[in-house]
């Protein structure tokens, strides 16, 4: 609800960074609670990407118009979506659900989406679009490795080594029964 209220503000004014902060804290604090509390579901991990790409779907409706872009941070976002659809799709495919994975640099992604206005008052344009960007494609392609590799679906995997490492000893259990 918040998230579609910043739709009417202006953009990185003082309202719209209470209202932006307030959203992003309620965001981070319900999942916290829900692992603290063990109350974590399934569907409150599908509905929590589904607040993220929400979340992303509003921020771009406000900043595209607003902000500077030039062509090659336009393509270079263009080619993180694009890796990330593919990814999804496989994972649909694979797993007859959607597949978004928690890993670490997605998670530190989402962060610098998060943190992109602050960023942009700070760094300016350029600079923000190679952090935020560089990271993102990290992300998008570590997803679409351990999409196509992982034989079961674990949104919670921390990373492309994290698995490496258990596949390793998975293998290694079996050799030794």
């Amino acid at each position: 609800m918040g998230t579609i209220c910043l739709c009417f503000l202006e953009p990185l004014t003082v309202y719209f960074f209470t209202l932006y902060f307030l959203c992003g804290l309620s965001d981070m604090l319900d999942g916290f609670i829900a692992r603290k509390t063990g109350n974590t579901t399934a569907a409150g991990a599908m509905l929590d990407s589904v607040a993220d790409f929400i979340f992303l779907s509003v921020m771009l409706i406000i900043f595209i118009p607003f902000l500077p872009w030039k062509l090659w941070i336009a393509v270079w976002i263009g080619a993180i979506a694009l890796l990330r659809l593919v990814s999804l799709s496989i994972g649909f495919a694979k797993y007859h659900t959607a597949a978004s994975l928690h890993t670490v640099l997605n998670k530190a992604a989402g962060f610098l989406l998060f943190a992109f206005p602050v960023l942009y008052r700070l760094a300016g344009m350029e600079t923000t679009a190679i952090i935020l960007c560089g990271i993102s494609s990290l992300a998008a392609v570590e997803e679409l490795f351990i999409t196509i590799k992982s034989k079961s679906l674990n949104r919670d995997i921390a990373g492309y080594l994290q698995q490496n490492t258990s596949d390793i000893r998975n293998k290694q259990e079996m050799k030794s029964e």
